[in-house]
This record gives structure tokens, sequence and C-alpha cells, in this order.
């Protein structure tokens, strides 16, 4: 465990990826609290997504029983990557762990990653619901904040067709134009994936919206 922490804190990106590829592909349940410590300061995103690669190649439950602390933490890219290793991890189970808190973060890096992970984790039943507390962020952020929203709306389907409507009149200008794009993009998804469907024919599985 020692030599794993010394080498995660090398500053050759290299030498840390290699350590995180290691750690994953011998995982050991003591590697869980170093893994996760290294996700709040690793500089690298290729290195951070390698080591929550590492971390769900360990006995989940110790995962996320260890992510508990980060995912309340005061450390922004602690908290953000805590976020991005639950949709890693892709169990519905732990979908009570994305709090309210997560999805207004006023730290646009945390709450975008709070929105991805809720439309992976969301329970069916729950669906309704997520997709009237994400229209709410509507106009949020720059473009690229925006696009993310859209998106993850569009993986909750129909059920955000609703509320997305009625903030399309909204008389806030920037939530008004949000909500068109996000309906025209939903359609467009749509109308793709219905294509796609027919030129398969028989048997053809269309494809899920990607988030």
């Amino acid at each position: 465990m020692a030599t794993l922490k010394a080498l995660l804190e090398s500053p050759d990106k290299s030498v840390r990826l290699q350590a995180a590829l290691a750690a994953g592909t011998y995982p050991e349940p003591e590697f869980i609290d170093v893994l996760v410590s290294q996700c709040a300061s690793e500089p690298d995103f290729f290195v951070r997504d390698t080591l929550s690669w590492a971390l769900i190649r360990n006995e989940i439950p110790k995962v996320v029983e260890r992510l508990k602390s980060e995912l309340i933490s005061d450390n922004i890219q602690a908290k953000s990557q805590a976020l991005h290793t639950l949709t890693k991890i892709g169990d519905k189970q732990f979908y009570s762990l994305i709090t309210h808190e997560h999805l207004f973060d006023a730290h646009d890096k945390v709450a975008v990653t709070a929105w991805r992970a809720a439309s992976v984790l969301v329970p069916e039943n729950e669906s309704s619901a997520l997709a009237k507390i994400l229209v709410t962020q509507l106009g949020r952020g720059d473009s690229d904040v925006q696009f993310d929203l859209t998106r993850f709306l569009c993986a909750l389907g129909d059920s955000m067709l609703q509320p997305l409507k009625e903030a399309a009149s909204s008389s806030n200008e920037a939530v008004k134009l949000h909500a068109a794009f996000t309906l025209m993009r939903f359609n467009e998804m749509s109308l793709e994936s219905s294509k796609k469907s027919t030129v398969g024919g028989e048997g053809f599985e269309p494809p899920t919206f990607s988030v």
C-alpha cells in the first residue's frame, strides 16, 4: 500500500497511470482508501478515470462506503469524482446518494457530474421527479454546461417532455431557448432512433440515448 501511495504521488503522470492500472488489475481492499484519496487531488483526467476503474474492480459495497465521505466533502474534485465513480458502478440502488445539494451545487463541475450520475442511476419510478428537478437548471452556465444538461434530460426519455414543454413557455429568455433546443434535440434523436429501427427490420433493437 505504501508503494502504491508513493507511485500515485509521482510527478510523472505515466507512472501514476501505470500504478492505477496495476491497482485495478490486482485489486486489494486496502487499496480503496489510497485510490479514493488520490481522486481528490489527481490533476490528470485519464489518471482520474483509471482510478475510478480501479476502484470498481473492488467489492462495491466497500467502495461506496468509502465514497460517502467524499460526497459531502468541501473538495470540489473529491465530490465530483465520487459522483463519477458512482456512475461507473451503475447500480440504481445507489441513486439516493445523489442529493439535491449535488444537483443544485453552485460549482458547475459538481452539478454536471451529479446530473449525469442521476440520469444513469435513476429508477424508472423516479424519472419524472428527476426531470422536474433538472428542468429548473435550464439556462444555467455556458454552452457546454447547457449542452450537457440537454443530453442528460434527453436520456430520461418521455418523462421529461411535460416539464420541458412548460419551460419552453418561460418568461426567462435563457430558459425558454434552452428548453426549445432540448425539445428539438430530443425530437431529432427520436427520429434517428426510429429510422434505425425501420432500417434494421425485425429483431432490430434501437439504441438507447447516450449520456
